[in-house]
């Protein structure tokens, strides 16, 4: 049985790596011409283009993880059945729960690799890919959720940014603070405001205007501290979407939009996700496992190959489907994640059940 599982790790692992090298080649190829139409914009040059395509293949890589390990393990166990290796292996005794035994063995080094691709090097990765265009371009996120910008809640304060910079800082910001009885207490309006540490930020150009029963008063201040439960970290979202933050940084936005009362099934969705993940690597291997049972002679190792691209695409893009309309809907996070991988795994179960009873 090791002999087996070294043998066909090997295989699969060669054939994972030949898969991804030409995947990651054609999207790298993809963002570069996308990218090139932006040449020219502030500082914006050749070189800082190719570094952008190079800190987005992390997550690319993590993005890709499961087509590529369906399609992977399919090119290699369709080239040891044509060659009759598997159909040795099952005669001298392997049965189909060894197979799958040993599947799972080989996929645990690449659940863990797709693991740290996507919570360590993807995010931040794809940040600092972000930063670097915009500060390269002389640009800032022009945040366009409404028309006047995006508005968070702060406890008892509601919070409009108009424009984030790629360092975080924020311009245009006005603060409208509240009693216990919501009533409007003060509007501050400030022009910059930069991030001190947790919990402290730093106003600039400040013209706060206070409401009593005495009447209104209005005070200008060149800097002003401000209080806030609000980090660089939520801003961050701004910058990356979703689907490429780390479970982590989810967790706790969903949890700043919780305790705000504000909608956070679309970043549940993406936590949910992020933690199905590394089983759907798993799912994708044994789902490559009944195409081991057809030969050249059924249809030829292309278009076995064909047919895993086809099923990995409709896993990857069916499960966003699912995502957005459980979003839209509000349906339950969980479910609305782990739906696809779901019936992947059900229908490779059947696949392998028909194969084994033919």
């Amino acid at each position: 049985m090791k002999l087996l599982t070294r043998y066909l790790g090997r295989q699969i692992y060669a054939s994972v790596a030949l898969v991804f090298s030409a995947l990651l080649m054609l999207f790298a190829f993809m963002d570069l011409i996308r990218e090139l139409s932006s040449i020219g914009q502030g500082q914006y040059h050749l070189g800082y283009v190719l570094l952008f395509v190079l800190l987005t293949v992390p997550g690319h890589i993590y993005e890709l993880f499961p087509v590529v390990a369906l399609v992977g393990t399919i090119f290699a166990l369709v080239q040891m059945a044509a060659n009759s290796e598997l159909t040795v292996y099952r005669s001298s005794g392997t049965s189909l729960w060894q197979m799958i035994a040993a599947l799972v063995k080989i996929a645990l080094p690449m659940m863990l690799l797709g693991f740290i691709c996507g919570e360590l090097l993807a995010p931040p990765s794809e940040r600092m890919a972000q930063q670097l265009r915009l500060k390269a371009q002389n640009a800032q996120i022009s945040l366009k959720e409404f028309r006047s910008g995006v508005w968070v809640k702060d406890d008892r304060s509601f919070v409009n940014v108009k424009n984030v910079m790629p360092d975080t800082s924020l311009l245009n910001i006005d603060i409208y603070r509240f009693d216990e009885t919501y009533h409007l207490q003060t509007i501050t309006n400030a022009k910059r405001a930069n991030f001190v540490e947790q919990g402290r930020w730093l106003l600039e150009d400040v013209m706060e205007t206070r409401f009593s029963k005495e009447g209104t008063s209005i005070n200008a201040q060149p800097e002003q501290e401000w209080i806030s439960a609000l980090s660089p970290d939520i801003f961050n979202v701004l910058l990356v979407v979703p689907e490429q933050m780390s479970a982590w940084n989810l967790y706790q936005y969903t949890m700043h939009l919780r305790d705000n009362r504000q909608k956070s099934g679309r970043y549940e969705i993406a936590m949910w996700e992020k933690l199905v993940y590394p089983f759907a690597l798993l799912v994708m291997m044994i789902l490559a496992l009944p195409f081991a049972s057809y030969h050249r002679r059924a249809g030829g190792i292309s278009a076995m190959i064909f047919l895993g691209i086809v099923l990995g695409l409709v896993y990857h893009f069916v499960g966003r489907l699912f995502a957005s309309l459980g979003a839209l809907n509000d349906w339950q996070p969980f479910l609305s994640a782990t739906a696809m991988t779901v019936l992947f795994l059900l229908f490779g179960m059947t696949m392998l059940w028909v194969t084994e009873r033919r």
